[in-house]
């Protein structure tokens, strides 16, 4: 019997260990940084589309009435917008003009916690001001990046904020941080949580179960952006597309953990959101959701590719010595 107990405690002092070093071990936010500032790009031009016809999607007449948003939404606690109280055309601007700006200081690490909070609440002020009817999965991405890069050393990498340290000759060791670690993880569990249900939610219509779905998609003239008519010759392809997206889906939070299996999925990552991107004209939500999954890129991986870039921006920005004490962004 003390046998049994413990090996149970033993087994549970185990897991208790790996729950540890899955949550807290300190980590290079190096990835962090590069999320920062690619959703914040992201966040930058997909608000400054709005600019376009702001008034007709955000003003108090517009194609949403501000009335009706209220009517919408009312008895919603969490509903809430800065557009819901701003009736005037000048009020309006100011708060779009001051959101496009904070969405520029988070692309460019310029005091980038406190505009990863602003760019957070901003994105949340337009996603509930044009909820429902203009609320799309662009949008959810957008505001859970934001959310999970206000938690984090966001701007600890690659930022004005590090070079204006270099700058002034302040440290710029930048040392693995806990919380960079934690914001990570919190950004890999969504984004398997995401495709789990979208696969689940696949499952529901029949188009997937037959194998159509991919073809009902790219021949679609409402969506369609780039001519895919060829796969009409291919029924097979397009029924192995579709099985595959699927299959994708639902198993990609078993194997996106697996360090040999991981290549694969977000290869895969790469094919199913690029096309989308390429072929059904939706180049921003291909594109955030291949910014989520830069959240399972080891640091060390980020480095190789974005510290030389950023070392040059250094040396051409803050002088010889200072870039090549603080080389790395």
């Amino acid at each position: 019997m003390n046998i049994g107990l413990a090996a149970t405690r033993d087994y549970w002092s185990s897991v208790w260990q790996a729950w540890n070093r899955f949550w807290f071990t300190p980590t290079d936010p190096s990835t962090l940084s590069i999320i920062r500032m690619l959703a914040g790009a992201m966040l930058f031009y997909t608000h400054l589309v709005w600019t376009r016809d702001l008034d007709a999607f955000f003003g108090p007449d517009g194609w949403l009435p501000l009335e009706l948003m209220r009517e919408v939404h009312a008895g919603r606690t969490f509903a809430w917008s800065l557009f819901f109280h701003i009736e005037s055309p000048v009020g309006l601007w100011t708060v779009h003009i001051l959101a496009l700006i904070v969405f520029f200081c988070l692309m460019v690490g310029l005091f980038s916690r406190v505009m990863a909070i602003l760019a957070f609440l901003l994105a949340v002020t337009y996603a509930n001001r044009i909820t429902p009817g203009a609320y799309f999965g662009l949008d959810k991405i957008n505001c859970m990046l934001a959310m999970y890069l206000m938690l984090g050393p966001c701007g600890a990498r690659y930022s004005i904020d590090r070079l204006w340290r270099m700058r002034r000759g302040k440290a710029v060791t930048t040392s693995p941080s806990v919380a960079a670690n934690v914001v990570i993880r919190l950004i890999q569990l969504h984004m398997c949580i995401i495709y789990l249900f979208s696969g689940l939610g696949k499952l529901q219509g029949p188009a997937w179960w037959d194998g159509e779905a991919v073809w009902m998609s790219v021949a679609n003239l409402e969506y369609q952006s780039l001519d895919m008519m060829w796969l009409a010759r291919h029924t097979w392809l397009y029924n192995l597309m579709t099985h595959v997206t699927v299959f994708w889906e639902l198993t990609y939070a078993v194997f996106i953990w697996n360090r040999y299996t991981r290549p694969w999925v977000l290869a895969m990552a790469v094919l199913v959101h690029g096309g989308i991107a390429l072929a059904l004209g939706m180049a921003t939500f291909g594109l955030v959701m291949l910014i989520g999954n830069l959240a399972f890129i080891s640091p060390s991986a980020i480095q190789r590719f974005a510290n030389p870039i950023a070392s040059r921006i250094s040396l051409a920005l803050v002088g010889t010595s200072v870039a090549k004490s603080g080389a790395g962004g």
